[in-house]
């Protein structure tokens, strides 16, 4: 990952953003939060454009038609007490007053873009300081969003314990006022307290299955979190997967082999795996964001999905048991159509102005493998010898 990062142009950024906004269209999401990572060029020096990154996925957004949530991660250092970073870092880096005016060019790039909004990240509490955070806190309208990876993995809980004397979590709660504007990104290793905590303050925990399995993480507390009403929503952070399908499955089935028991996500006044992880998922997704998404509702944008009613598993279900035919079984989602704000922004391929891209995408990325021992001096080819992506 940070050998290509080190060498993509924000023109390649943007193709490949719209590749993965239209493939994730296709796998049920209608609003993505942006982790933005790449601010400066090559060498780490900040573009002579501050914006030019984030025009990129702005622009990307809007063509391949979804809703975007962008959020610029705030990442100055290598570990816990200000650890210098490292050379494959240079490219995040920055320090919180220029992070602040990046939030000032975010604000102007999507003023009128109804389906765009924006928010605050903090990497991780081992990527920033604690006087960072409360200068970005303080300086920002206390309406955005706000997302911190934390927890994810028992190194950092280690690494925070030595550093702190206390985990995480538990450290974020005693020095931040946390409350439902925040997303706390895996909190895979949360105890006891911890969970209690992030369920009382109406925060949501962003839980991300296949990559946390992926990586070996872990498996998130998510029976005794709902116990307590906790909030929480599922991404797909290192795209491992694309489908929504398949987080919300893996969230289940992650319970299941802990406990060696069945049906663990239900609630009381909902017994229906399903339709647990449905409802849920989209009310913390859309509180996440911060967008108005989620739910049919006057002041709500008009997201849906329309299922394929020509799948056998759909065709042999009771209409009150989708939730469940289409989220667990084996095969991925059954989705005929994703509209988005009222029209259709996706239904069984592209929209026409995207229909060439998966070709000049796949050209790309063949190129790249060809030239990737030349350290990635061509990631890309030339644009003009292509196709147009207009």
């Amino acid at each position: 990952m940070y050998r290509t990062v080190q060498r993509l142009t924000p023109d390649q950024v943007g193709i490949i953003a719209r590749q993965l906004y239209i493939e994730m269209l296709k796998g049920g999401y209608t609003q993505v939060a942006e982790f933005h990572y790449l601010h400066n060029d090559i060498s780490g020096n900040p573009y002579a454009d501050r914006g030019e990154m984030t025009a990129q996925l702005s622009a990307a957004a809007d063509l391949a038609g979804i809703g975007l949530t962008l959020l610029p991660v705030l990442y100055s250092y290598a570990g816990f007490g200000g650890q210098p970073a490292q050379a494959g870092q240079v490219r995040f880096i920055q320090d919180a007053d220029t992070y602040l005016r990046q939030q000032a060019i975010i604000r102007q790039q999507i003023t009128g873009k109804v389906l765009q909004n924006q928010g605050l990240c903090f990497h991780s509490l081992r990527a920033v300081t604690p006087t960072q955070m409360q200068q970005v806190l303080q300086a920002s309208d206390p309406a955005l969003p706000v997302h911190i990876h934390i927890a994810e993995q028992q190194k950092e809980v280690n690494d925070c314990l030595s550093w702190s004397g206390q985990r995480p979590i538990a450290w974020l709660y005693d020095h931040l006022d946390i409350d439902a504007r925040w997303c706390l990104v895996h909190a895979t290793h949360a105890d006891e307290k911890e969970v209690a905590r992030m369920a009382q303050s109406g925060a949501v925990a962003g839980l991300c299955p296949t990559t946390e399995a992926n990586l070996g993480d872990g498996i998130f507390p998510g029976v005794d979190y709902l116990a307590q009403r906790g909030h929480w929503g599922i991404g797909s952070d290192s795209h491992v997967s694309l489908n929504v399908v398949e987080e919300l499955r893996w969230f289940e089935y992650g319970q299941r082999l802990r406990d060696q028991r069945r049906n663990r996500l239900t609630t009381a006044t909902q017994n229906v795996v399903g339709d647990v992880l449905y409802t849920q998922a989209l009310a913390g997704g859309a509180q996440a964001c911060g967008a108005p998404v989620g739910r049919l509702s006057v002041g709500y944008r008009a997201d849906w999905l329309v299922l394929d009613g020509q799948d056998p598993y759909l065709a042999a279900a009771r209409p009150l048991k989708f939730s469940t035919a289409g989220y667990l079984p084996a095969t991925p989602g059954r989705f005929a159509m994703c509209m988005l704000a009222g029209p259709p922004a996706l239904s069984m391929g592209n929209m026409r102005s995207n229909r060439p891209l998966p070709l000049i995408f796949c050209r790309y990325c063949a190129n790249w493998r060809r030239r990737q021992h030349d350290g990635l001096a061509a990631f890309f080819p030339d644009q003009a010898a292509g196709q147009s992506l207009a």
